[in-house]
């Protein structure tokens, strides 16, 4: 039982390849304009690519290789797409809906609407099952979303941004229900929130530019992010460069840091990141020095609250952050346009192969 995909779109820069094991969910992460719902629009039948094939429990969604073209339609696929908005029929009750999926695969009408019932008993929402759409609350309808999407016992769940139109009191009820019936379940799912991707997740994956910048389990993603985007997930700021003896080169940055690799094993000359906590940068007007330390000038772009702390952005686009107490962001009088000097121990840093 398997899912694979690999498809191309030249207009939007796009090349992606994906698979899924058995029972494994998979979030898809990454900046706007990454591509993200292109992966979910081929691998719905929604976008037609340019090249590539996917292929579900060896049924062929498209095989577009070879001059020969192969396109299994929408319906037919063996897939379910829960959108953002729950999309609902309107003039359907909860019940009808959540039985259309069996009904449209040819299930008798007594048959789709028992397995309607037992799935919106699994969502906790038997007792909406006589109303209108019109009459159910943002989390009621996306839970009953849930619930048809599930009826038509997909080969692969396709989940796009799931809780990003429900308040803050239904987001954490729908992502625990998730939680509960996605365990077991082949599922893609596009998310900005790293709390989706902590709790339903097997596996992230970021997209950058249309393509694959870093995947892996979802901790080990966030405890060494190796692009720039898991970075900001996880808090950290992250320096692309080149690795050295020392650490990393990266412009006229010169990052002392620590490595896994043994003594003489880091790759000199190769791609490589340095990653350190804003937590652990202090902000000095002007230079510090003291070994093993790593001072750079930055100029601030931005101040922002962040808990107890001030957010401190610098550099080009705000790239790198510091954080520090509102009492230091008054002594040090910071100001957008001011020139500091971020500073950080080697002993806070981490070096990464890219």
């Amino acid at each position: 039982m398997t899912f694979s995909v690999q498809a191309a779109v030249a207009a939007r820069g796009f090349d992606v390849s994906l698979s899924l094991l058995p029972g494994e969910t998979v979030a898809i992460m990454g900046p706007n304009g990454a591509g993200k719902s292109t992966l979910l629009n081929i691998v719905a039948g929604l976008l037609h690519p340019d090249s590539g094939e996917g292929e579900l429990d060896g049924k062929t969604l498209f095989s577009l290789e070879s001059g020969r073209g192969q396109w299994t339609a929408p319906h037919r696929r063996g897939t379910a797409l829960l959108a953002q908005e729950p999309l609902l029929f309107p003039h359907l009750s909860v019940l009808e809906n959540v039985a259309f999926g069996p009904r449209s695969a040819g299930v008798p009408r007594r048959d789709a609407r028992k397995s309607a019932l037992r799935w919106l008993a699994e969502v906790e929402a038997i007792e909406l099952q006589s109303r209108r759409p019109a009459q159910l609350s943002g989390g009621q309808a996306q839970r009953v979303a849930v619930a048809r999407a599930l009826a038509t016992d997909p080969g692969l769940l396709l989940l796009d941004e799931p809780m990003a139109a429900l308040d803050i009191h239904a987001a954490p009820l729908l992502r625990r229900l998730l939680k509960r019936v996605l365990a077991g379940r082949r599922a893609i799912i596009i998310t900005h929130d790293v709390l989706d991707a902590l709790m339903l997740a097997d596996r992230v994956m970021i997209l950058e530019n249309g393509r694959i910048a870093e995947q892996g389990p979802t901790r080990e993603i966030l405890q060494s992010p190796r692009s720039r985007f898991a970075a900001g997930l996880a808090g950290l700021n992250l320096v692309s460069g080149t690795l050295a003896g020392h650490g990393l080169l990266a412009g006229d940055l010169d990052i002392y840091g620590q490595h896994d690799e043994l003594p003489g094993q880091l790759p000199a000359g190769q791609p490589g990141v340095a990653v350190f906590p804003p937590s652990a940068v202090s902000v000095f007007l002007t230079a510090a020095h003291g070994s093993p330390r790593n001072s750079f000038a930055v100029t601030v772009t931005d101040l922002e609250p962040y808990g107890d702390r001030i957010r401190v952005r610098a550099g080009d686009g705000g790239r790198l952050s510091a954080d520090v107490t509102p009492e230091a962001a008054a002594d040090l009088g910071l100001v957008p346009g001011l020139q500091v000097y971020f500073v950080v121990k080697a002993a806070a840093v981490t070096i990464y192969p890219a």
